[in-house]
């Protein structure tokens, strides 16, 4: 079963070959890599040049993350899709070899796993543990969503149920996964284990400005899809990532 692993970037320079290395080192090696960049100007498109016999690339304009994620799905090949992030990092070199075991065990649709926040002047240090759990369809109306860069999924649900919205800024990955989840019952198994490695302070994580819009894209993600979260959902899903600073490291 191949694989097809997706980073955008753009002006990655400090970041991008820590990603690119954490990605070629694994023990699975039935995958293709992709990266899509939007043009940088900074030494990423250099460092892409460097790994150009392990990886797939394309360095042009994008009109955003979600047009550039789907820049990726439109290259891939495999049959298992996954996403990391151009300042992010696999915590362990057998972690697609976990999601490959996932989907020959489960035969599902959907695997998703546990992810970690590290300060990003020290990534030996921990700063948030989010610890997902079992999935149940019914969770989503608690606040419940899989960690977007821990979620893998066949590409035959892109194909069916479509890729990205491009009319979200902060919160495509949410309403892709509501829509395959929640609203179409694609199927999906957790695997507890650490599946990615984040550096604290990335879009999504930016500031309270930030974590506002995303609460009305989230309201939003809902609305397109013609479904209706219970009064409490969209204000316990931010308030689930407080109660993750807490959690043993």
């Amino acid at each position: 079963m191949k694989f097809s692993i997706i980073t955008v970037c753009y002006n990655s320079i400090n970041t991008i070959e820590h990603t690119i290395q954490s990605v070629l080192n694994q023990t699975f090696t039935d995958f293709e890599y992709i990266v899509v960049d939007g043009g940088s100007k900074d030494g990423t498109v250099e460092v892409l040049e460097k790994y150009k016999d392990r990886i797939r690339y394309i360095s042009e304009k994008d009109k955003g993350i979600y047009d550039a994620m789907n820049k990726g799905l439109k290259m891939a090949e495999g049959e298992i899709i996954g996403m990391i992030g151009s300042d992010d990092f696999y915590p362990s070199n057998d972690v697609l070899e976990a999601v490959s075991a996932g989907f020959d065990t489960y035969k599902t649709d959907a695997i998703y796993g546990d992810k970690q926040f590290v300060n990003p002047d020290n990534i030996d240090k921990i700063v948030r543990y989010w610890t997902v759990g079992e999935y149940k369809k019914e969770y989503w109306l608690k606040g419940f969503m899989p960690p977007h860069l821990s979620f893998y999924v066949k590409k035959s649900c892109y194909e069916k149920f479509g890729n990205y919205r491009t009319d979200f800024t902060c919160s495509a990955d949410y309403e892709l996964m509501l829509r395959m989840l929640y609203k179409n019952n694609v199927s999906a198994h957790y695997i507890p284990k650490v599946l990615m490695t984040m550096r604290n302070g990335g879009t999504s994580t930016a500031s309270w400005k930030h974590r506002w819009v995303a609460n009305q894209e989230d309201r939003k993600a809902w609305k397109v899809n013609g479904l209706t979260p219970k009064w409490y959902t969209l204000w316990w899903k931010p308030l689930s990532k407080i109660v993750q600073l807490f959690r043993d490291k």
